[in-house]
């Protein structure tokens, strides 16, 4: 079929032209000479008229016909294409010239435009690359030099103007800017951007101007990722097309077999020849799986592409139809439904104002390296705090940090490394710090010549769609919501219940996450498994389907899972799973509906005589519409 090599090689390079097309070039031929016979008529031009019927049929058999022939010689095997060819050419014997041209015309036509609506439909993924500009200005030499994309080297450095498309994967080591990262990330607003900040090929600057430091060549940026990917993607196939195939390669030799027993058999009983070898004609168009061949990769080609074009990358049609499968997702906590990095959530002062509390821990936790240091220090920045001199920094190990500022020593630590040094809280001050451990907060004591004067609370902050997300995936059919996490029980059970989840698992280590997915596939059946792509690779590789969040521009996260979200959005989970659940909706009406019409035309042969060309018109018709009805997969 036409969908054979539409699917089954890489993305098309050029953009696909119906009138550029071959075989739909055929076939309108084939149409031209069909309506020259019917002009010229059959009464005084009966030679004319069969020539110009047989010029019909070459023309419109020759691509399908000739990839028949590969088909048997090559492979062994008996496809939809042999069937076709056989009943034209077996019409044709039997003097039905008009029929065997109609049929090579009309079984030529649909094939040719279902080959070219997968191609343009392929081709969409292909335009990504359009977004990236053929042309870099690469500062050398102190000059502005403009070169080819593709000539631009690891550690160089470009000129981007507001406006433009960046044409590399960098850091911006000058200027700031937001930036329209919607056709790689599928995020719809801008995005931020300043020194030091990654920016990826294809995405739009906005109104600032920015130099950048180039990462990756122009084979390894991410639109080029991407691309690769998709094109991977929609070659591999799903469970129902691998299905369908070994069906076709059983199927279509019986077919074939029992048009021949159709054609002999009444022969031998003395009945009417030419009437049985006419429905044994009709009865090998009629039974040909066209329609079904194309039931399952049309919707798979529609449905990886539009996914890829909304920032998630489905690693094959498998992933896409295990997708609509799923029963049950779990949820890592940190990276996924929180921010992935602590953050000061509440100041609690003692005596002293809660700035002049958070600026002294400020200008110590300055020289430290600690995740919760630097939470403090852009919460500081953030308020505007100016930082006073530190001098005599200590770290003390699994305690805190302490140093001089302003001729007084400052100390920032654990709850029970101050009670250790003997600073003492208030009943007060204890009961709020107690509360806020209970619900998973992080809490530090800050002392001035070891006297308490506040607590600071932190913790990783809940995602403001977390919420929304374990709802709406309850609506899209997903019965169980899991959170698991390496994080102690207490915290878990905070998080969870702030979310909305009912069941979760704290204090797992890596191989307690796969230990847990496994029991988890074992209680509900098909299971998702949500994380980093990194961190949590072993879990979700034991999962039915593992989906990584927020993997744009990591080569390692793209290739850990199955599905790769490449915004850091929640609701991008969403989609992935309403889009595997109408796929798979789609794919199991397109074979029932293909397998319900092939056998009532195939009745209809012998309970009511139908016509080889009634058949066609039948059969070809489903195929349209099968595919019109897969390509809802893109909507």
């Amino acid at each position: 079929m036409a969908c054979k090599d539409a699917c089954s090689h890489e993305l098309p390079a050029e953009r696909p032209s119906l009138w550029r097309s071959g075989p739909v070039r055929a076939s309108l031929f084939s149409w031209v000479l069909v309506g020259a016979a019917f002009a010229v008529g059959s009464a005084d031009a009966a030679g004319l008229q069969t020539a110009l019927f047989a010029a019909a049929i070459v023309s419109g058999a020759f691509f399908f016909a000739r990839e028949a022939v590969e088909e048997l010689v090559r492979e062994r095997e008996i496809g939809i294409e042999l069937l076709m060819t056989v009943a034209i050419a077996a019409a044709a014997s039997l003097g039905q010239w008009r029929e065997a041209a109609l049929v090579a015309a009309l079984y030529s036509i649909t094939e040719a435009l279902e080959g070219f609506t997968i191609q343009r439909t392929r081709w969409a993924i292909r335009g990504l690359m359009d977004l990236v500009p053929p042309k870099a200005r690469v500062l050398r030499d102190g000059r502005e030099i403009e070169v080819d994309v593709a000539d631009v080297r690891v550690g160089e450095r470009i000129q981007v103007r507001p406006g433009e498309s960046i044409p590399v994967d960098g850091v911006i080591r000058e200027g700031a800017s937001a930036i329209d990262e919607s056709a790689v990330t599928g995020e719809s607003l801008p995005v931020e951007r300043a020194e030091g900040q990654v920016v990826f090929a294809g995405t739009l600057n906005g109104n600032g101007a920015l130099v950048v430091e180039t990462t990756k060549g122009f084979e390894d940026n991410t639109v080029s990722k991407i691309i690769h990917l998709v094109e991977e993607a929609q070659t591999q196939k799903g469970r129902t097309q691998m299905w369908v195939e070994r069906f076709g390669r059983i199927y279509s030799p019986c077919v074939l077999g029992a048009s021949l027993l159709v054609a002999v058999v009444p022969l031998l009983l003395g009945l009417d020849a030419g009437t049985w070898l006419r429905r044994a004609v009709s009865f090998l168009v009629a039974a040909s799986p066209c329609a079904l061949a194309v039931a399952t990769p049309v919707t798979l080609v529609a449905g990886i592409g539009s996914a890829a074009r909304r920032g998630v990358l489905l690693k094959g049609g498998n992933v896409l139809e295990g997708l609509g499968k799923v029963r049950a997702v779990a949820l890592d906590k940190t990276g996924t439904i929180t921010q992935g990095r602590p953050e000061v959530v509440e100041v609690r002062a003692l005596g002293l104002e809660e700035s002049e509390v958070l600026r002294l821990a400020a200008t110590v936790e300055h020289y430290s390296e600690h995740p919760l240091a630097a939470a403090i220090v852009r919460t500081s920045e953030a308020r505007g705090l100016v930082r006073g001199q530190a001098s005599g920094f200590r770290a003390l190990t699994a305690a805190g940090v302490t140093a001089t500022v302003e001729g007084r020593i400052v100390s920032v630590l654990k709850p029970s490394a101050a009670a250790e040094q003997g600073i003492a809280l208030t009943p007060e001050a204890d009961a709020w710090r107690s509360s806020a451990q209970e619900n998973g907060r992080s809490v530090v004591v800050v002392a001035v010549d070891r006297s308490a004067i506040g607590l600071i609370a932190l913790a990783d902050t809940i995602r403001p769609q977390a919420a929304a997300l374990v709802a709406s995936l309850r609506r899209a059919g997903i019965e169980h919501v899991v959170m698991l996490t390496g994080d102690n029980p207490g915290t878990a059970k905070a998080i969870a219940g702030q979310v909305g989840i009912g069941e979760f698992h704290g204090g797992l280590l890596p191989q307690g996450k796969v230990a847990k997915v496994k029991e988890l596939r074992a209680k509900y059946g098909e299971v998702a498994m949500v994380g980093d792509g990194i961190n949590d690779a072993p879990a979700l590789a034991a999962a039915s389907v593992g989906i990584a969040m927020g993997v744009a521009g990591s080569d390692a996260a793209l290739s850990a899972a199955d599905v790769a979200l490449m915004a850091d959005d929640l609701s991008k989970l969403e989609y992935a799973v309403r889009l595997g659940r109408r796929s798979r909706r789609i794919i199991a009406q397109n074979v029932a509906l293909s397998l319900a019409i092939v056998a009532v035309i195939s009745a209809g042969v012998f309970a009511v005589d139908l016509s080889m060309f009634a058949a066609v018109i039948g059969h070809e018709g489903s195929e349209v519409l099968i595919i019109l009805n897969g390509l809802r997969a893109a909507l």
